[in-house]
Protein backbone atom coordinates (compact mmCIF):
# COMPACT_ATOMS: atom_id res chain seq x y z
CA UNK A 1 0.00 0.00 0.00
CA UNK A 2 1.44 3.22 -0.97
CA UNK A 3 1.96 5.99 2.09
CA UNK A 4 -0.03 9.11 2.30
CA UNK A 5 2.46 10.97 0.65
CA UNK A 6 3.50 8.66 -2.69
CA UNK A 7 0.02 8.70 -2.87
CA UNK A 8 -0.74 12.61 -3.24
CA UNK A 9 2.72 12.17 -5.62
CA UNK A 10 0.58 9.88 -7.68
CA UNK A 11 -2.58 11.53 -7.93
CA UNK A 12 -1.03 14.50 -8.33
CA UNK A 13 0.82 13.06 -11.77
CA UNK A 14 -2.23 11.72 -13.13
CA UNK A 15 -3.99 15.07 -12.55
CA UNK A 16 -1.75 17.00 -13.98
CA UNK A 17 -1.89 14.22 -16.90
CA UNK A 18 -5.32 14.86 -17.50
CA UNK A 19 -5.28 18.25 -18.13
CA UNK A 20 -2.30 18.10 -20.51
CA UNK A 21 -4.10 15.59 -22.67
CA UNK A 22 -7.89 17.61 -22.26
CA UNK A 23 -5.93 20.26 -23.59
CA UNK A 24 -6.72 21.48 -27.90
CA UNK A 25 -3.50 22.57 -29.04
CA UNK A 26 -3.69 25.67 -31.13
CA UNK A 27 -0.90 24.45 -33.66
CA UNK A 28 0.62 21.18 -34.67
CA UNK A 29 3.66 23.06 -35.84
CA UNK A 30 6.03 24.26 -33.11
CA UNK A 31 6.38 27.80 -32.26
CA UNK A 32 8.93 29.53 -35.05
CA UNK A 33 10.91 30.83 -31.69
CA UNK A 34 12.09 27.48 -30.74
CA UNK A 35 13.07 26.38 -34.27
CA UNK A 36 16.74 25.64 -34.41
CA UNK A 37 17.33 27.49 -37.84
CA UNK A 38 16.29 30.47 -36.14
CA UNK A 39 18.48 33.20 -35.89
CA UNK A 40 21.12 31.05 -36.26
CA UNK A 41 23.78 33.89 -35.69
CA UNK A 42 25.71 31.80 -32.77
CA UNK A 43 27.55 34.83 -31.48
CA UNK A 44 24.00 36.33 -30.89
CA UNK A 45 23.61 33.81 -28.16
CA UNK A 46 27.49 33.29 -26.41
CA UNK A 47 26.61 32.74 -22.87
CA UNK A 48 30.09 34.58 -22.21
CA UNK A 49 29.76 37.59 -24.44
CA UNK A 50 29.11 40.42 -22.14
CA UNK A 51 27.42 43.60 -23.63
CA UNK A 52 29.97 46.56 -25.01
CA UNK A 53 30.90 48.55 -22.96
CA UNK A 54 29.53 52.15 -24.50
CA UNK A 55 25.55 50.06 -24.97
CA UNK A 56 22.67 52.57 -23.30
CA UNK A 57 19.76 50.21 -24.44
CA UNK A 58 19.21 49.08 -20.72
CA UNK A 59 19.61 52.97 -19.75
CA UNK A 60 16.90 53.63 -22.41
CA UNK A 61 15.03 50.76 -20.93
CA UNK A 62 15.09 52.14 -17.25
CA UNK A 63 14.59 55.59 -18.03
CA UNK A 64 11.40 54.61 -20.03
CA UNK A 65 9.97 52.68 -17.25
CA UNK A 66 10.63 55.25 -14.62
CA UNK A 67 8.01 57.86 -16.27
CA UNK A 68 6.53 60.30 -13.86
CA UNK A 69 7.62 57.96 -10.98
CA UNK A 70 9.31 60.32 -8.13
CA UNK A 71 11.40 57.59 -6.53
CA UNK A 72 13.62 57.26 -9.41
CA UNK A 73 13.52 60.64 -10.99
CA UNK A 74 14.67 61.51 -7.63
CA UNK A 75 17.31 59.04 -7.69
CA UNK A 76 18.45 60.23 -10.63
CA UNK A 77 17.87 63.61 -11.03
CA UNK A 78 19.23 64.56 -14.63
CA UNK A 79 16.69 63.73 -17.02
CA UNK A 80 17.74 62.39 -20.60
CA UNK A 81 13.89 61.81 -21.48
CA UNK A 82 11.11 63.79 -23.40
CA UNK A 83 8.13 62.76 -23.75
CA UNK A 84 4.58 64.32 -25.62
CA UNK A 85 1.58 63.29 -23.32
CA UNK A 86 -2.21 64.83 -22.55
CA UNK A 87 -3.68 65.60 -19.06
CA UNK A 88 -7.22 63.99 -19.51
CA UNK A 89 -10.61 65.97 -19.46
CA UNK A 90 -11.93 65.77 -15.20
CA UNK A 91 -8.26 66.25 -13.97
CA UNK A 92 -8.12 68.64 -10.67
CA UNK A 93 -4.66 70.90 -10.96
CA UNK A 94 -3.73 73.72 -8.07
CA UNK A 95 -2.50 77.03 -8.22
CA UNK A 96 -1.22 78.98 -5.00
CA UNK A 97 -2.24 82.43 -6.09
CA UNK A 98 0.40 85.36 -4.87
CA UNK A 99 -1.63 88.50 -5.69
CA UNK A 100 -5.20 87.54 -4.79
CA UNK A 101 -8.52 85.94 -6.02
CA UNK A 102 -7.95 86.16 -9.78
CA UNK A 103 -7.31 83.58 -12.72
CA UNK A 104 -3.64 83.86 -14.14
CA UNK A 105 -3.36 86.02 -17.01
CA UNK A 106 0.23 85.65 -17.40
CA UNK A 107 2.47 82.16 -17.79
CA UNK A 108 2.33 80.46 -14.55
CA UNK A 109 2.47 77.13 -12.58
CA UNK A 110 -0.08 74.48 -11.39
CA UNK A 111 0.64 71.45 -9.43
CA UNK A 112 -0.50 67.81 -9.12
CA UNK A 113 -1.45 68.04 -5.42
CA UNK A 114 -2.61 70.88 -3.04
CA UNK A 115 -0.08 70.00 -0.54
CA UNK A 116 2.38 71.23 -3.67
CA UNK A 117 0.62 74.37 -4.40
CA UNK A 118 -0.62 75.88 -1.37
CA UNK A 119 3.15 76.66 -0.51
CA UNK A 120 2.99 79.46 -3.07
CA UNK A 121 -0.35 80.39 -1.27
CA UNK A 122 1.16 83.92 0.33
CA UNK A 123 -0.55 85.63 2.62
CA UNK A 124 0.22 87.86 6.07
CA UNK A 125 -1.31 86.12 8.95
CA UNK A 126 -3.85 89.14 9.12
CA UNK A 127 -5.23 88.62 5.88
CA UNK A 128 -4.64 85.02 4.58
CA UNK A 129 -4.06 83.70 0.94
CA UNK A 130 -5.77 82.16 -1.89
CA UNK A 131 -5.70 78.73 -3.49
CA UNK A 132 -7.34 77.89 -7.13
CA UNK A 133 -8.58 74.52 -7.84
CA UNK A 134 -8.70 74.32 -11.69
CA UNK A 135 -10.52 71.25 -13.85
CA UNK A 136 -9.32 70.52 -16.89
CA UNK A 137 -11.96 70.49 -19.75
CA UNK A 138 -10.59 69.15 -22.72
CA UNK A 139 -7.49 67.59 -23.34
CA UNK A 140 -4.65 69.40 -23.25
CA UNK A 141 -1.00 68.70 -25.15
CA UNK A 142 1.95 68.63 -22.46
CA UNK A 143 5.59 67.78 -23.01
CA UNK A 144 7.13 65.92 -20.06
CA UNK A 145 10.83 66.61 -19.35
CA UNK A 146 11.72 63.39 -16.87
CA UNK A 147 14.40 63.59 -13.97
CA UNK A 148 13.90 65.76 -11.16
CA UNK A 149 13.68 69.03 -13.94
CA UNK A 150 12.24 71.59 -11.76
CA UNK A 151 15.64 71.37 -9.73
CA UNK A 152 17.60 74.77 -9.92
CA UNK A 153 20.80 73.23 -9.50
CA UNK A 154 23.91 74.18 -12.10
CA UNK A 155 24.42 70.32 -12.50
CA UNK A 156 22.33 69.77 -15.70
CA UNK A 157 18.72 68.82 -14.41
CA UNK A 158 17.40 71.71 -16.48
CA UNK A 159 20.03 70.93 -19.83
CA UNK A 160 17.02 69.21 -22.10
CA UNK A 161 14.75 71.96 -21.01
CA UNK A 162 17.41 74.63 -22.22
CA UNK A 163 17.46 72.35 -25.47
CA UNK A 164 14.42 72.84 -25.97
CA UNK A 165 13.20 76.50 -25.25
CA UNK A 166 17.03 77.68 -26.17
CA UNK A 167 18.99 75.16 -28.05
CA UNK A 168 22.18 75.73 -25.95
CA UNK A 169 22.58 74.92 -22.15
CA UNK A 170 22.18 78.00 -20.47
CA UNK A 171 23.12 77.25 -16.53
CA UNK A 172 23.90 80.78 -15.72
CA UNK A 173 20.20 81.20 -16.36
CA UNK A 174 18.99 78.02 -14.11
CA UNK A 175 16.97 80.45 -11.81
CA UNK A 176 15.51 82.34 -14.89
CA UNK A 177 12.30 80.72 -14.25
CA UNK A 178 10.46 83.43 -15.96
CA UNK A 179 12.28 83.99 -19.51
CA UNK A 180 12.41 79.83 -19.33
CA UNK A 181 8.61 79.29 -18.92
CA UNK A 182 7.96 82.56 -21.98
CA UNK A 183 10.08 80.51 -24.31
CA UNK A 184 9.60 77.28 -23.83
CA UNK A 185 5.77 78.42 -24.12
CA UNK A 186 6.63 80.34 -27.40
CA UNK A 187 8.40 77.11 -29.06
CA UNK A 188 5.20 75.00 -27.74
CA UNK A 189 2.84 77.23 -29.01
CA UNK A 190 4.02 75.46 -32.70
CA UNK A 191 2.77 72.88 -31.83
CA UNK A 192 -0.20 72.83 -30.01
CA UNK A 193 1.49 72.09 -26.56
CA UNK A 194 0.01 73.94 -23.33
CA UNK A 195 1.99 72.48 -20.84
CA UNK A 196 5.61 71.48 -19.75
CA UNK A 197 5.42 68.64 -17.31
CA UNK A 198 8.61 69.12 -13.95
CA UNK A 199 9.22 67.28 -10.70
CA UNK A 200 11.19 68.78 -8.28
CA UNK A 201 9.47 67.92 -4.49
CA UNK A 202 6.61 66.92 -6.25
CA UNK A 203 5.17 67.21 -10.16
CA UNK A 204 3.87 70.51 -11.64
CA UNK A 205 2.81 71.90 -15.28
CA UNK A 206 4.09 75.36 -16.73
CA UNK A 207 0.52 76.38 -17.87
CA UNK A 208 1.08 78.83 -21.04
CA UNK A 209 -2.63 79.54 -21.26
CA UNK A 210 -5.31 79.40 -18.28
CA UNK A 211 -7.98 80.38 -20.56
CA UNK A 212 -8.08 77.49 -23.27
CA UNK A 213 -8.56 74.36 -21.40
CA UNK A 214 -9.45 75.64 -17.70
CA UNK A 215 -12.39 76.13 -15.69
CA UNK A 216 -12.16 77.20 -12.14
CA UNK A 217 -13.85 74.45 -9.32
CA UNK A 218 -12.95 77.07 -6.44
CA UNK A 219 -11.09 80.03 -5.17
CA UNK A 220 -10.96 79.48 -1.57
CA UNK A 221 -9.79 82.10 0.87
CA UNK A 222 -7.66 80.05 3.58
CA UNK A 223 -5.25 80.54 6.71
CA UNK A 224 -1.62 81.78 5.50
CA UNK A 225 0.51 78.86 5.52
CA UNK A 226 3.14 81.16 6.85
CA UNK A 227 5.61 79.54 4.55
CA UNK A 228 7.79 81.15 2.58
CA UNK A 229 11.53 82.93 2.19
CA UNK A 230 13.47 83.84 5.23
CA UNK A 231 11.76 84.12 8.79
CA UNK A 232 8.60 85.16 9.01
CA UNK A 233 7.56 89.58 9.69
CA UNK A 234 3.76 89.35 10.37
CA UNK A 235 3.62 86.96 13.58
CA UNK A 236 1.16 87.70 16.50
CA UNK A 237 2.91 88.62 19.41
CA UNK A 238 1.46 85.69 21.63
CA UNK A 239 2.97 83.39 19.40
CA UNK A 240 6.40 84.20 20.05
CA UNK A 241 8.19 82.68 22.40
CA UNK A 242 11.45 83.90 23.08
CA UNK A 243 12.67 80.08 24.88
CA UNK A 244 11.91 78.20 22.08
CA UNK A 245 13.79 79.20 18.55
CA UNK A 246 15.05 76.78 15.62
CA UNK A 247 18.30 78.37 14.18
CA UNK A 248 17.64 77.37 10.91
CA UNK A 249 14.83 79.64 10.49
CA UNK A 250 16.02 82.27 13.46
CA UNK A 251 12.14 82.53 14.21
CA UNK A 252 9.37 81.15 16.60
CA UNK A 253 8.78 77.79 17.51
CA UNK A 254 5.45 77.72 15.95
CA UNK A 255 6.15 78.80 13.05
CA UNK A 256 9.30 76.25 12.67
CA UNK A 257 6.75 73.36 13.34
CA UNK A 258 4.29 74.79 10.85
CA UNK A 259 6.90 75.22 7.97
CA UNK A 260 8.74 71.69 8.78
CA UNK A 261 5.50 69.82 9.43
CA UNK A 262 4.34 71.10 5.51
CA UNK A 263 7.93 70.27 4.50
CA UNK A 264 7.55 66.87 5.45
CA UNK A 265 4.00 66.89 3.98
CA UNK A 266 4.84 67.96 0.60
CA UNK A 267 7.62 64.96 0.33
CA UNK A 268 4.59 62.57 1.57
CA UNK A 269 1.96 63.58 -0.82
CA UNK A 270 5.06 62.94 -3.33
CA UNK A 271 5.91 59.20 -2.17
CA UNK A 272 2.06 58.55 -3.43
CA UNK A 273 3.47 58.50 -6.43
CA UNK A 274 6.88 57.36 -5.82
CA UNK A 275 6.57 53.78 -7.58
CA UNK A 276 4.49 52.63 -11.11
CA UNK A 277 2.63 53.28 -12.00
CA UNK A 278 3.52 56.91 -11.12
CA UNK A 279 1.72 59.80 -11.93
CA UNK A 280 -1.30 58.50 -13.41
CA UNK A 281 -3.22 62.08 -14.45
CA UNK A 282 -0.59 62.64 -17.48
CA UNK A 283 -1.03 60.12 -20.19
CA UNK A 284 2.04 59.74 -21.91
CA UNK A 285 2.69 58.68 -25.39
CA UNK A 286 5.41 56.46 -25.60
CA UNK A 287 5.19 56.42 -29.70
CA UNK A 288 6.74 60.08 -29.07
CA UNK A 289 9.61 59.32 -26.51
CA UNK A 290 13.22 61.20 -27.54
CA UNK A 291 16.13 59.27 -25.33
CA UNK A 292 19.45 61.32 -25.33
CA UNK A 293 20.69 57.82 -24.56
CA UNK A 294 19.33 57.06 -28.87
CA UNK A 295 22.76 56.68 -29.65
CA UNK A 296 21.41 56.54 -33.07
CA UNK A 297 19.61 60.26 -32.52
CA UNK A 298 22.41 61.86 -30.26
CA UNK A 299 25.64 59.74 -31.37
CA UNK A 300 27.91 62.96 -29.56
CA UNK A 301 26.92 62.03 -26.12
CA UNK A 302 28.69 58.75 -26.17
CA UNK A 303 32.44 59.34 -26.19
CA UNK A 304 30.97 61.74 -23.10
CA UNK A 305 29.81 59.01 -20.98
CA UNK A 306 32.66 57.04 -20.87
CA UNK A 307 34.54 56.30 -17.73
CA UNK A 308 31.34 58.47 -15.90
CA UNK A 309 28.87 56.59 -13.12
CA UNK A 310 25.33 57.14 -14.15
CA UNK A 311 25.16 59.87 -11.57
CA UNK A 312 27.19 62.09 -14.12
CA UNK A 313 25.52 61.67 -17.39
CA UNK A 314 25.04 65.02 -18.39
CA UNK A 315 23.37 65.94 -21.76
CA UNK A 316 26.03 68.77 -21.85
CA UNK A 317 28.59 68.57 -24.59
CA UNK A 318 25.88 67.57 -27.00
CA UNK A 319 26.60 69.18 -30.50
CA UNK A 320 24.79 71.63 -32.68
CA UNK A 321 23.75 68.72 -34.83
CA UNK A 322 22.23 66.23 -32.69
CA UNK A 323 19.96 69.27 -30.96
CA UNK A 324 18.20 70.04 -34.37
CA UNK A 325 18.07 66.25 -34.78
CA UNK A 326 15.99 65.66 -31.42
CA UNK A 327 13.98 68.87 -31.77
CA UNK A 328 13.15 67.64 -35.35
CA UNK A 329 12.16 64.27 -33.79
CA UNK A 330 10.14 66.06 -30.67
CA UNK A 331 8.43 68.38 -33.44
CA UNK A 332 7.56 65.28 -34.99
CA UNK A 333 5.93 63.14 -32.66
CA UNK A 334 3.74 66.17 -31.38
CA UNK A 335 2.23 66.73 -34.73
CA UNK A 336 1.73 62.64 -35.63
CA UNK A 337 -1.80 61.51 -35.89
CA UNK A 338 -2.34 58.72 -33.01
CA UNK A 339 -3.69 56.05 -36.01
CA UNK A 340 -0.30 55.93 -37.33
CA UNK A 341 1.24 54.55 -34.60
CA UNK A 342 1.45 50.71 -33.56
CA UNK A 343 -0.66 51.07 -30.20
CA UNK A 344 1.81 48.89 -28.30
CA UNK A 345 0.90 49.50 -24.63
CA UNK A 346 4.92 50.05 -24.30
CA UNK A 347 4.74 51.33 -20.57
CA UNK A 348 2.92 47.65 -19.34
CA UNK A 349 5.55 46.03 -22.27
CA UNK A 350 8.57 47.31 -19.90
CA UNK A 351 6.93 46.85 -16.77
CA UNK A 352 5.94 43.38 -17.39
CA UNK A 353 9.91 42.48 -17.65
CA UNK A 354 10.35 44.33 -14.35
CA UNK A 355 7.51 42.24 -12.66
CA UNK A 356 9.26 39.04 -13.99
CA UNK A 357 12.78 39.58 -12.70
CA UNK A 358 13.35 41.89 -10.24
CA UNK A 359 12.09 40.45 -6.72
CA UNK A 360 13.53 36.74 -8.14
CA UNK A 361 16.66 38.71 -9.32
CA UNK A 362 16.87 40.41 -5.89
CA UNK A 363 15.90 37.12 -3.83
CA UNK A 364 19.23 35.21 -5.75
CA UNK A 365 21.41 37.67 -4.61
CA UNK A 366 20.34 37.62 -1.23
CA UNK A 367 20.37 33.93 -0.81
CA UNK A 368 24.07 33.67 -2.46
CA UNK A 369 24.91 36.90 0.09
CA UNK A 370 24.08 34.41 3.55
CA UNK A 371 27.10 33.67 5.62
CA UNK A 372 26.79 29.11 5.19
CA UNK A 373 28.78 26.64 6.81
CA UNK A 374 29.72 23.45 5.15
CA UNK A 375 27.17 21.82 6.36
CA UNK A 376 24.40 23.38 4.38
CA UNK A 377 26.44 24.39 1.36
CA UNK A 378 24.53 21.63 -0.87
CA UNK A 379 21.05 22.57 0.03
CA UNK A 380 21.93 26.40 -0.15
CA UNK A 381 23.03 26.17 -3.77
CA UNK A 382 20.02 23.92 -4.62
CA UNK A 383 17.96 26.48 -3.54
CA UNK A 384 19.75 28.63 -5.68
CA UNK A 385 19.38 26.45 -8.51
CA UNK A 386 15.35 26.20 -8.21
CA UNK A 387 15.19 30.22 -8.44
CA UNK A 388 17.01 29.65 -11.50
CA UNK A 389 14.86 27.14 -12.33
CA UNK A 390 11.69 28.76 -12.33
CA UNK A 391 12.78 31.92 -14.12
CA UNK A 392 13.62 29.67 -17.12
CA UNK A 393 11.07 26.90 -16.94
CA UNK A 394 8.93 29.27 -19.14
CA UNK A 395 11.66 28.46 -22.10
CA UNK A 396 13.41 25.14 -20.91
CA UNK A 397 12.76 23.18 -24.31
CA UNK A 398 12.68 19.43 -23.83
CA UNK A 399 15.26 18.80 -26.93
CA UNK A 400 18.17 21.52 -25.30
CA UNK A 401 18.41 19.18 -22.08
CA UNK A 402 21.97 17.79 -21.89
CA UNK A 403 21.16 14.44 -21.35
CA UNK A 404 22.85 13.39 -25.02
CA UNK A 405 24.85 15.96 -25.69
CA UNK A 406 28.78 15.89 -26.79
CA UNK A 407 31.26 16.50 -23.73
CA UNK A 408 32.24 20.12 -25.54
CA UNK A 409 28.80 20.79 -25.35
CA UNK A 410 28.42 20.46 -21.88
CA UNK A 411 32.03 21.94 -21.71
CA UNK A 412 30.70 25.12 -23.09
CA UNK A 413 27.13 24.96 -22.17
CA UNK A 414 26.21 25.86 -25.34
CA UNK A 415 23.28 22.82 -25.06
CA UNK A 416 21.60 25.85 -23.24
CA UNK A 417 21.84 28.34 -26.09
CA UNK A 418 18.08 26.99 -27.42
CA UNK A 419 16.64 28.08 -23.28
CA UNK A 420 18.44 31.37 -23.68
CA UNK A 421 17.32 32.36 -27.57
CA UNK A 422 13.66 31.32 -26.01
CA UNK A 423 13.70 33.45 -22.76
CA UNK A 424 15.87 36.81 -24.37
CA UNK A 425 12.73 36.53 -27.28
CA UNK A 426 9.94 35.74 -24.98
CA UNK A 427 8.65 39.80 -24.84
CA UNK A 428 9.45 41.17 -28.20
CA UNK A 429 9.32 37.92 -30.45
CA UNK A 430 5.41 38.65 -31.23
CA UNK A 431 6.16 42.66 -31.93
CA UNK A 432 8.82 41.38 -34.85
CA UNK A 433 6.56 38.60 -36.03
CA UNK A 434 3.40 40.50 -36.76
CA UNK A 435 5.59 42.94 -38.70
CA UNK A 436 4.37 45.90 -37.44
CA UNK A 437 4.96 49.81 -38.21
CA UNK A 438 6.87 51.42 -35.40
CA UNK A 439 7.91 54.80 -34.46
CA UNK A 440 11.45 55.36 -34.80
CA UNK A 441 10.67 55.81 -30.56
CA UNK A 442 8.97 52.35 -30.62
CA UNK A 443 11.88 50.84 -32.69
CA UNK A 444 14.20 52.62 -29.79
CA UNK A 445 11.99 51.11 -27.19
CA UNK A 446 12.05 47.19 -28.90
CA UNK A 447 15.77 47.88 -29.00
CA UNK A 448 15.84 48.42 -25.25
CA UNK A 449 13.86 45.57 -23.99
CA UNK A 450 15.84 43.30 -26.58
CA UNK A 451 18.93 44.45 -24.97
CA UNK A 452 17.79 44.24 -21.44
CA UNK A 453 15.75 41.16 -21.84
CA UNK A 454 19.24 39.44 -23.84
CA UNK A 455 21.36 40.14 -20.86
CA UNK A 456 19.19 39.39 -18.24
CA UNK A 457 18.80 35.76 -19.69
CA UNK A 458 22.42 35.04 -20.66
CA UNK A 459 23.03 35.68 -17.31
CA UNK A 460 20.50 33.52 -15.84
CA UNK A 461 20.65 30.61 -18.19
CA UNK A 462 24.35 30.61 -17.92
CA UNK A 463 24.25 30.34 -14.05
CA UNK A 464 21.76 27.84 -14.53
CA UNK A 465 23.36 25.56 -16.79
CA UNK A 466 26.51 25.58 -14.56
CA UNK A 467 24.71 24.75 -11.55
CA UNK A 468 22.84 21.86 -13.56
CA UNK A 469 26.71 20.36 -14.77
CA UNK A 470 27.81 21.05 -11.30
CA UNK A 471 25.17 18.46 -9.95
CA UNK A 472 23.12 20.91 -7.51
CA UNK A 473 19.98 20.71 -9.63
CA UNK A 474 17.23 19.16 -7.88
CA UNK A 475 15.05 17.80 -11.25
CA UNK A 476 18.73 16.03 -12.54
CA UNK A 477 20.34 14.78 -9.30
CA UNK A 478 23.76 13.59 -10.05
CA UNK A 479 25.43 10.24 -9.18
CA UNK A 480 27.51 11.91 -6.96
CA UNK A 481 27.20 14.84 -4.66
CA UNK A 482 29.62 17.55 -5.39
CA UNK A 483 31.99 18.45 -2.26
CA UNK A 484 32.08 21.35 -0.64
CA UNK A 485 34.75 23.42 -2.16
CA UNK A 486 33.38 22.90 -5.80
CA UNK A 487 30.04 24.27 -4.67
CA UNK A 488 31.62 27.48 -3.32
CA UNK A 489 33.58 28.13 -6.43
CA UNK A 490 30.08 27.71 -8.07
CA UNK A 491 28.63 29.96 -6.18
CA UNK A 492 30.75 32.26 -5.74
CA UNK A 493 30.87 32.57 -9.84
CA UNK A 494 27.40 32.78 -9.53
CA UNK A 495 27.46 36.09 -7.01
CA UNK A 496 29.58 37.74 -9.44
CA UNK A 497 27.62 37.21 -12.42
CA UNK A 498 24.55 38.61 -11.20
CA UNK A 499 26.28 41.54 -9.09
CA UNK A 500 27.09 42.71 -12.12
CA UNK A 501 23.82 42.06 -13.60
CA UNK A 502 21.85 44.05 -11.54
CA UNK A 503 24.44 46.57 -11.28
CA UNK A 504 24.29 46.74 -14.95
CA UNK A 505 20.52 47.03 -14.77
CA UNK A 506 20.46 49.39 -12.47
CA UNK A 507 16.56 49.54 -11.40
CA UNK A 508 15.20 51.69 -9.06
CA UNK A 509 12.87 49.28 -7.80
CA UNK A 510 15.96 47.81 -5.97
CA UNK A 511 16.93 51.11 -4.49
CA UNK A 512 15.03 50.73 -0.60
CA UNK A 513 15.20 51.36 2.41
CA UNK A 514 16.87 48.62 4.51
CA UNK A 515 15.90 47.62 7.27
CA UNK A 516 12.18 48.60 6.19
CA UNK A 517 11.20 51.63 8.19
CA UNK A 518 8.75 51.79 10.76
CA UNK A 519 4.94 52.73 10.71
CA UNK A 520 5.88 56.03 11.85
CA UNK A 521 8.65 56.31 9.39
CA UNK A 522 8.63 56.83 5.64
CA UNK A 523 11.52 56.20 3.37
CA UNK A 524 12.97 59.06 1.71
CA UNK A 525 15.60 59.89 -1.01
CA UNK A 526 17.30 63.75 -0.73
CA UNK A 527 15.25 65.74 -2.31
CA UNK A 528 15.72 69.63 -3.27
CA UNK A 529 15.81 71.93 -2.09
CA UNK A 530 16.08 70.13 1.24
CA UNK A 531 19.62 70.16 2.59
CA UNK A 532 20.91 71.71 -1.06
CA UNK A 533 23.53 74.16 -1.39
CA UNK A 534 21.72 77.34 -1.86
CA UNK A 535 22.94 79.85 -4.88
CA UNK A 536 22.66 83.70 -3.94
CA UNK A 537 19.43 84.17 -5.70
CA UNK A 538 17.22 81.17 -4.33
CA UNK A 539 14.29 82.23 -3.70
CA UNK A 540 12.98 78.26 -3.14
CA UNK A 541 9.91 77.96 -0.46
CA UNK A 542 11.17 75.85 1.84
CA UNK A 543 14.85 76.43 1.50
CA UNK A 544 16.82 77.29 4.41
CA UNK A 545 20.64 77.98 5.08
CA UNK A 546 22.17 75.15 6.88
CA UNK A 547 23.22 76.19 10.49
CA UNK A 548 25.56 73.13 12.15
CA UNK A 549 23.83 73.09 15.15
CA UNK A 550 20.47 72.36 13.75
CA UNK A 551 20.03 68.63 12.87
CA UNK A 552 17.05 69.11 10.87
CA UNK A 553 18.44 69.36 7.06
CA UNK A 554 21.72 67.25 6.28
CA UNK A 555 24.38 69.28 5.38
CA UNK A 556 24.98 70.38 1.76
CA UNK A 557 28.64 70.13 2.53
CA UNK A 558 28.52 67.11 2.82
CA UNK A 559 27.35 65.95 -0.69
CA UNK A 560 24.57 63.63 0.49
CA UNK A 561 22.74 65.44 -2.37
CA UNK A 562 25.03 64.90 -4.85
CA UNK A 563 24.10 60.41 -4.96
CA UNK A 564 20.91 60.41 -3.04
CA UNK A 565 20.44 57.50 -0.51
CA UNK A 566 17.93 56.00 1.07
CA UNK A 567 17.22 56.55 4.52
CA UNK A 568 13.61 56.73 6.84
CA UNK A 569 12.84 60.09 7.91
CA UNK A 570 9.96 60.34 10.56
CA UNK A 571 6.23 61.25 9.74
CA UNK A 572 5.29 62.85 13.38
CA UNK A 573 7.85 65.52 14.60
CA UNK A 574 10.53 65.39 15.34
CA UNK A 575 11.23 65.74 11.84
CA UNK A 576 14.52 65.81 10.53
CA UNK A 577 15.18 64.95 6.67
Amino acid sequence: MLSPRKAAVVWLALAFQRVLTAQTPLSSQPPRSFDPQLQNDLGQWDLGKAPAANATGHLVFDTANSLLQHWANTHYRIGHTIVPGTVPVGTLLYHGAITGPHLPTALDWVAVEPDHSIIFCRGSVETGCWHLTLTVTRPMKVLYFDGSSATKLPEGTMDTQDLVAWSEMKPNWVQNEEQRIKDLCKWGQKHGVNGFVRMEMNFEIMICNFTSHFEVVSFLHLESTRLGVGPPTDLPEDSITSECTCPCFNSSLSYYRTSVQHAFEVMHSASWRENYPGETRIILDFSGLVSFYDTALVPSLVPRRVGLERWDHRVGGISSEDIEHVQDRLAEALVRQPLTTSGIDWKTVLRVVVDRYASRLELMQYLLNLTLDDRSTFDHAQQVQRQMHTVLLPYTVFAALPLNSSDTANATNSWATPIFRACATSHEASIVARGTILTPSERLLLQAVRETTHEICRIVTKMWASGLMAGVDHFYPPEKRPDNDHIHALMSEWREDLTQLISWLDWSVWVKCRPVCGIEEMCYLPTWPLGFPNTEDDVSPLQSRWDSTSKLWPDPNKGEWKRPQPKCIRRLGPYSF
